[in-house]
Parts: structure tokens; C-alpha cells; sequence
């Protein structure tokens, strides 16, 4: 009888598996993933909040989440633990997929589960300071991508900490991303509106600290623990934020809100970057055609380091990005991992867990670009030659991370074997400053870039791309302006290059 029994069941179909249905297996995925930006009012073009949306864009759903364009997260989670991680589950994509090869079957609307209630305004609490850019600016309909950078007058009497930054934009379907800079020289201000229009074009602004980022998507984060960022009275806010037309013409006035940390931090954030200076120094020169181009840097942590978050920089050949850590044991981690570099998608990703590095730890970088026609996102067609450069048409690459020493007694060599590492700019440096043949006219361009006659060059005056490398060489006593001895020492530096003894 058991025999005959097991004979049965074996012959007896398998009941078929439950019909995905929209209210009861759908609704929940779109709701926890699509829905805080795809919803009247925030960034996304078009809503998902109801079956009759959902249905209607079923197939686009189906395309972006299998490309993993949407959620826009591109580091790998399966590889580093992060927070608010934006990716869906490989089953919960093949529901999506299931429930559209079924024909979309709506389901019993009491299987729905409730709508998210979204935190409407300022997602971290009231500011301690609020900013409006001055005037809108226009974004046409249609048309290429637009760089444009805002200054933000801070006006503010005293050094403060900030803990974390809230962009709110008014036109949130035509902001992609906005990324965060200080200007403590001036120089924004002065090129602010001078085309008739607020703010100013480029992608290659940088007279200071990096502050933050807004992707749309995004969790607002203030930093963990007594962690902040220095804000120096003088300084004033950059925005350098990329707008997608959106074939409607939008008045763009973005709203900031600044959060302070009421007492300065107890341990000072470090920015490790691998390479350093956005990789100037590394030598990018990527060949038309080139598919598969590489560079790789190092740096040894010498002090334990407790590392909060990471993020990287590159521009449209970048391809893909890896950061690991090998320890002194020799067991390596994956801290970051961008399998499909998106420029229009930069993020931080902040770790689940501080990752605890010991001294000794080798980080190393790698990315790569694709200068070929195969590549989409190259901006020439027939590809040229790429070298590095602040242009969107140039490129960069590096990857950060930051973190803080994990003993306060450490915090000096750490700082300083960063600015060390930081200082390897000083190679290519050199070798421009040679090639130019500045020393012949070292006299000339001093007098040239001594834009007020006092004697002395400061920050200000200096060359955009040169800053920060010939203040680090030069600036002895850290005033950030060279005076006649420091002047005299780079002529003097200068002509150890001419005569081949290095740099």
C-alpha cells in the first residue's frame, strides 16, 4: 500500500504556483524602492503610486531594473555591507518580470499594503542655517546636459562644524545631482552672473573642501558619531549641480539647509584619496579607441584607521572602480566596488559598520575607462585622445575614503602621511611646470598673476589647476600666499628641474 501510495503522489500534478498579482506581491517592491521619488512633487519624471502607473510603465520598469539603472545605486552590496542601500533582490526583479509575462494581473485590492507615509520637508529636522540661491535659474526644455555652478554667500562671523547638508531644489525633475564645495578665496563670487545668467558653466571649479553630495534617491545623513566637517568664517557654499532638461522649461532656486555640530569634533575626519588629487599625478592619457584603459594606486595606512565611508570621482570613460584593502595578515576587503561607473550617479556610500583597518593595511585603486564607439557614454564620436583634465571632455579618477585614526594620539602622523601621499602631485607638477618652460619666465608671470601689485601671490591668484600643489610645495609658513623667499624657492626648484636632478 505505501508503495502504491508514493506511485500516486508521484503521478499527481504539482499544483501550479501562485499567480503574482499587483496589490499583494508588486505594490510592496515599488512602494519601498520607486516610490519616495517617483511621487507628485519629488525628482522623478513620471509617479508610481498606484496600479493603473505601475501597469502603464510596466515594460520600462521591467528594462531599468534588470539593467540595474534604477534603483540608481551602483556600488556592489553583495561584496561591502553599506546603509540605504537603493538595489532590488535578483527575485524580486524576477516577480517584476513574472507579473508582466502573466499580463499584469491587478490582484485583490485589500492585499495592497498602505502607502508609505514620506517625511515631508526638511528630512533632518529644522537647520541650524538656511540658504536660497539669490535669483532662479532658467532650464530650457531641451538640449544638452547642463554644469553650472551657484554661490551661496555664507556671511558667517565665526568658524562653524558642519554635521550634515539638505538640498531641497524647487524643480526636482531637472536637478540630477548637485555636488558641495566651499570657496574661501573669492573667486566664485567674481565669476557669479557674468553671462547674464546666476551662477557659472564648467565642471572644473574647485578652490576647496568637498562637502557632500545630493542624488536624488538618497538618504540625508548627518556624520556618525561627534564626526564634522569644518566651515571657516569667509568661506562661501558652491554648488556645482548637473541639470537634465526635461522637455519642460523649469525655474530652478535650490534651497540649502546647513546643520552644525555644537562643539568642534574630537577626532579630525580624514580624506584619503587613492589616487591623490583626482589622479592628477597618475598620468591619464587614454588613446582613441582604447577600451579597456587601467590605472592603479596605493597608499599604507600607518596608524589603525576607523573608516566610515567611501566614494569616487571620474568622468564619462570611467568604467568601473575598485578599492581594496589588503591587511598585514594578508586577508584582503573590498570596500568599494562600482562594477559600471555612472557620472551622472556619483554617491557616498556610507558602511554599515565602521571598518576597522589595522596599520600596515595597503589600500589599493583601480579604474578603468573605455575611450572606444562602443562605449555610450563617450562624449566624441570618433573618440580623440583623453588626458587629464577639469572639463567634463577630460577625465579624472580616484577613489576616497574617510575615516578617522582610530587612537586620537594618531591623528597627526595619519594627517600627515596623507599630505604626504597628497604631495606625489609634485611629480607631474614639475614636469609641467619644465615642459612650459616657466623658469624663463618665472619674472613675467609672477608680475602677470599678481593681480593687486602687493609682491605677493595669493591663494586666489595662483593657477586653478596648479593650487593646491604649489601651495603644499612652496607654502611654508601656511598662509596660503607665496611671499618673495617662497617665490625665490620655487625659482629654485625650478632650475633644479631645468637641470635634470628630479623634482
Amino acid at each position: 500500500m505505501k508503495k502504491l501510495a508514493s506511485l500516486l503522489l508521484l503521478a499527481a500534478p504539482f499544483p501550479a504556483a501562485s499567480e503574482v498579482t499587483y496589490h499583494r506581491d508588486i505594490a510592496p517592491i515599488v512602494y519601498a524602492n520607486c516610490a519616495g521619488c517617483h511621487r507628485p512633487g519629488e525628482s522623478a519624471p513620471f509617479p508610481l503610486t498606484s496600479y493603473a502607473e505601475v501597469s502603464r510603465r510596466a515594460k520600462t520598469i521591467s528594462l531599468v531594473v534588470n539593467d540595474r539603472y534604477m534603483p540608481p545605486w551602483h556600488a556592489n552590496p553583495e561584496t561591502t555591507h553599506f546603509l540605504d542601500v537603493r538595489r532590488l533582490k535578483a527575485e524580486e526583479i524576477a516577480t517584476i518580470d513574472r507579473w508582466i509575462a502573466d499580463g499584469k494581473p491587478e490582484g485583490d485590492p485589500a492585499d495592497a499594503p498602505s502607502f508609505p507615509t514620506f517625511t515631508e520637508g526638511w528630512q533632518l529636522g529644522e537647520p541650524d542655517l538656511v540658504l536660497t540661491m539669490g535669483a532662479a535659474y532658467e532650464v530650457p526644455a531641451e538640449g544638452r546636459d547642463i554644469y553650472r555652478n551657484f554661490v551661496l554667500p555664507l556671511d558667517l562671523p565665526e568658524d562653524k562644524w558642519i554635521k550634515a547638508i539638505e538640498l531641497r531644489p524647487a524643480a526636482r525633475s531637472v536637478v540630477h545631482h548637485s555636488l558641495y564645495f566651499l570657496d574661501q578665496t573669492g573667486k566664485a563670487r567674481t565669476l557669479d552672473g557674468k553671462d547674464g545668467k546666476p551662477g557659472f558653466n564648467g565642471m572644473g571649479f574647485r578652490t576647496g573642501s568637498a562637502l557632500g553630495a545630493y542624488v536624488p534617491g538618497a538618504t540625508p545623513r548627518k556624520l556618525p558619531a561627534d564626526l564634522a566637517l569644518p566651515l571657516p568664517k569667509g568661506a562661501d557654499l558652491i554648488l556645482a549641480t548637473h541639470f537634465h532638461p526635461s522637455g519642460k522649461a523649469e525655474r530652478e532656486q535650490t534651497t540649502v539647509g546647513l546643520y552644525f555640530a555644537d562643539t568642534p569634533p574630537s577626532r579630525k575626519l580624514e580624506s584619503i584619496q587613492v589616487p591623490p588629487n583626482f589622479g592628477r599625478g597618475a598620468g591619464i592619457d587614454i588613446p582613441p579607441g582604447e577600451k579597456n584603459y587601467r590605472i592603479e594606486d596605493s597608499f599604507t595606512l600607518p596608524v589603525d584607521v576607523e573608516a566610515w565611508f567611501v566614494s569616487g570621482h571620474a568622468h564619462y570613460l570611467c568604467e568601473t572602480m575598485l578599492m581594496t584593502a589588503t591587511l598585514p595578515d594578508g586577508s584582503e576587503t573590498i570596500l568599494l566596488d562600482i562594477p559600471d561607473w555612472d557620472l551622472d550617479w556619483q554617491d557616498t556610500y556610507y558602511f554599515a559598520e565602521p571598518v576597522v583597518l589595522p596599520a600596515g593595511t595597503v589600500l589599493k585603486s583601480t579604474i578603468t575607462y573605455d575611450n572606444s564607439s562602443d562605449n555610450p557614454d563617450n562624449p566624441t564620436n570618433p573618440p580623440v585622445r583623453v588626458k587629464w583634465g577639469e572639463q567634463s571632455t577630460d577625465e579624472m579618477g580616484s577613489i576616497t575614503l574617510s575615516g578617522v585614526a582610530l587612537d586620537l594620539a594618531d591623528a597627526t602622523k595619519l594627517n600627515l602621511s596623507n599630505k604626504a601621499n597628497r604631495a606625489r602631485v609634485f611629480a607631474q607638477l614639475g614636469r609641467e611646470l619644465r615642459d612650459g618652460g616657466v623658469l624663463d619666465r618665472l619674472p613675467a608671470i609672477v608680475k602677470r598673476l599678481d593681480a593687486n601689485g602687493d609682491g605677493l601671490l595669493q591663494e586666489s591668484e595662483l593657477p586653478e589647476r596648479m593650487r593646491e600643489a604649489l601651495l603644499l610645495r612652496l607654502d611654508g609658513n601656511g598662509d596660503k600666499t607665496l611671499d618673495a623667499s617662497e617665490i625665490e624657492a620655487l625659482r629654485e626648484w625650478l632650475e633644479t628641474l631645468k637641470k635634470g636632478r628630479g623634482t
